[in-house]
């Protein structure tokens, strides 16, 4: 069950990389993958239960895909001292943003939401 949605997962991801190469797009294959596959289960209004087992399993070993980023960050710990003000200033930045469309999409789904009720009384 967990294989078909793992494979399910790098399918799209294949065929975001397959775009993303041969329309020499600014954006990583995988992320275009995961668009495309997020698009696909808005179309069905479901996800398969493989797909459901397999993001569970990803998400509850989450902290094993951290693994590979501590090794970067003390492999290259001499640019991250030079670079340290860039780094902060992207991480302040891209926090900002989150945050900014983490509300505007709270606010726009509480709206459609109250908007559903009161067409149901």
């Amino acid at each position: 069950m967990i294989i078909h949605g793992l494979l399910l997962v790098l399918l799209f991801q294949l065929i975001g990389e397959l775009i993303v190469v041969s329309l020499s797009l600014p954006i990583p294959g995988p992320v275009l993958g995961m668009v495309f596959l997020l698009l696909l289960l808005l179309f069905f209004k479901r996800v398969p239960k493989s797909l459901r087992t397999t993001s569970d399993t990803l998400l509850s070993n989450l902290a094993l895909l951290f693994v590979p980023a501590g090794v970067g960050l003390v492999l290259h710990f001499e640019l991250l001292r030079s670079e340290w003000w860039i780094i902060l200033l992207a991480l302040v930045i891209s926090s900002i943003g989150a945050a900014i469309a983490t509300t505007l999409t709270f606010t726009l789904l509480l709206k459609r939401q109250r908007g559903k009720e009161g067409g149901d009384a």
